[in-house]
């Protein structure tokens, strides 16, 4: 009984906080369920870009078309299919054809990604049709490996076809409908596969399916290559809303949209002012500073979430409000589990923090071609058993007395100074806290200090170090912090930490050469932070 050594109050919460609700997914495949709105409302716009506009009764013939041109060249159920594209209509006509052919689409952003990124991704996911727009043809690299070209934006009503696509055989809950490559921040991008079950659990069962109802406006503003799009463009067109497609002005998008699916980077450059219809907002990706939490709660409902690409885009929520104790990232989605476990695997009583480990329908098929790491992360899940998957997330967390989930932070934020344990998390924020802190970011400098940066560029640095100072241990007290116009972003609207340590070494490097009166924040030595103050 892998429960035992808990007290028995503590196993019933184990199951009463961990367990999500049990409901019935209406539609395995999420696309059938966009093939429902066609039929439905064929008129009814399903997307916009740029003044151009797609009915879902185009969308889906075109699609279809594809499908069948996609069949044609040797697609079967199972496949992958390359979606090297930038954002626009086209788009989504090869998301949706490569699901009716019955292929997994492996989606990169053509104008974003390196091509040795889409070589190693061709290869690992053992793509042998690519889906691109004519303009992009130059940069999907040479088919060194037999892989066939495909544009968008061909004529393909010659291929006429009556009704859905006939396949080898049908298409399966446990096929894949995408293949998401991790940023490869740390080595190779990994290819996680994400089956039709997995998606169809989050996106068309509430909370996850945000409320959209026909006649939504769905704001697209994420990089395809991030799994949070497909909450976007798939939880949009499932349900029958319109999907307002961004160019450039990701503000323009988001002013006429009724719900915004965003990390919290990406929401932080949106004025909740200047989008009166948002009536339902999602962030997850980051950790939410509460200052951005609670401007947007004011107008809307707000959903703080959590959950690695490997668990399905988020797999727990929480429907923030203002007047809330504590920002968390709520409890189970529906059909799926949440552990907080120690190193051992052994589940710790309610309080205690730990690693969250995740299971249940949220559990994704693995990744491509990497059984070590498959081993590592993906293991036989003692608590549900019947041959079920956990998966770890890496996360920290813990319950609290009311059955809500504390995220504080990754085991890879938890950092030793001077010997000690430090979680980043923490630490940013206490200093978003701060009056007029809208947000923060805390990195280790090197093995004997910190470094914060504070959003916006006013934020008094002084005021910033003596709020960390008076509520946390001296070893925590960062040894700078940078006040910054904004924070950069990396192309999956996440913080982008590389491009902070390099802002932070040039700045060092101007205050060294020519030291000027009141710009930044000078590094202070480390020996000038002491136990409780700094001096």
């Amino acid at each position: 009984m892998p429960l035992r050594h808990l007290s028995p109050r503590d196993r019933a919460l184990f199951w009463q906080f961990g367990q999500g609700p049990e409901v019935l997914v209406p539609d395995p495949l999420v696309h059938h369920a966009v093939e429902r709105r066609a039929t439905a409302a064929p008129h009814t716009v399903a997307a916009e870009h740029h003044g151009t506009t797609i009915t879902f009764g185009e969308l889906n013939r075109r699609a279809d078309r594809l499908a069948a041109r996609l069949v044609r060249e040797g697609v079967r159920p199972g496949d992958h299919v390359g979606l090297f594209v930038r954002r626009s209509i086209p788009m989504l006509v090869g998301l949706l054809g490569a699901l009716k052919a019955g292929a997994a689409y492996v989606p990169q952003d053509i104008g974003l990604t390196p091509a040795a990124q889409l070589r190693h991704v061709i290869r690992t996911a053992g793509i042998r049709v690519v889906l691109t727009q004519s303009e992009h043809t130059l940069r999907v690299p040479p088919a060194d490996a037999g892989q066939r070209l495909i544009t968008l934006d061909d004529d393909l009503t010659d291929l006429s076809t009556e009704g859905p696509v006939r396949l080898e055989r049908p298409v399966r809950p446990d096929d894949g409908c995408y293949v998401l490559f991790t940023s490869g921040t740390t080595g190779k991008p990994n290819g996680v596969k994400v089956t039709h079950r997995n998606v169809a659990n989050i996106l068309l069962t509430a909370p996850g399916d945000l409320g959209i109802r026909p006649g939504d406006r769905v704001a697209q503003l994420l990089n395809i290559a991030f799994d949070m799009a497909a909450w976007e463009i798939l939880g949009c067109l499932a349900h029958g809303g319109t999907l307002v497609v961004r160019g450039k002005d990701v503000a323009a998008a988001a002013r006429t949209a009724d719900v915004l699916i965003a990390t919290p980077t990406v929401l932080s450059g949106i004025d909740p002012a200047d989008c009166p219809h948002v009536r339902t907002v999602a962030v997850a990706g980051e950790p939410c500073p509460r200052p951005l939490a609670d401007a947007w709660a004011r107008r809307s409902a707000f959903h703080n979430s959590c959950g690695p690409t490997e668990t399905t885009i988020v797999n727990t929520m929480r429907h923030h409000r203002v007047d809330d104790a504590t920002l968390t990232i709520g409890r189970p989605t529906p059909n799926n589990t949440v552990y907080v476990l120690d190193e051992h695997r052994r589940a710790l009583p309610i309080g205690e923090v730990g690693e969250m480990w995740a299971g249940g329908d949220c559990v994704s098929a693995g990744y491509l071609n990497n059984e070590a790491l498959n081993a590592e992360r993906y293991v036989p899940d003692p608590f549900l058993g019947g041959g079920r998957r956990m998966f770890r997330t890496r996360d920290l967390g813990r319950w609290t007395a009311d059955g809500e989930l504390e995220h504080l932070g990754r085991t890879d934020d938890q950092v030793k100074v001077r010997g000690f344990r430090v979680e980043l998390d923490s630490v940013s924020s206490v200093l978003e806290s701060v009056a007029g802190c809208s947000r923060a970011v805390t990195l280790k400098r090197d093995a004997r200090s910190l470094i914060s940066f504070v959003c916006p560029a006013d934020v008094d640095p002084d005021t910033a170090r003596r709020a960390v100072a008076d509520v946390l241990p001296y070893y925590c007290v960062p040894a700078a912090v940078l006040p910054v116009a904004e924070l950069p972003e990396t192309d999956r609207g996440k913080i982008d930490r590389g491009a902070l340590l390099r802002l932070a070494a040039e700045r060092e490097e101007a205050t060294r050469a020519v030291p000027v009166p009141g710009e930044g924040a000078p590094l202070l030595p480390v020996a000038t932070v002491r136990e409780g103050a700094v001096r």
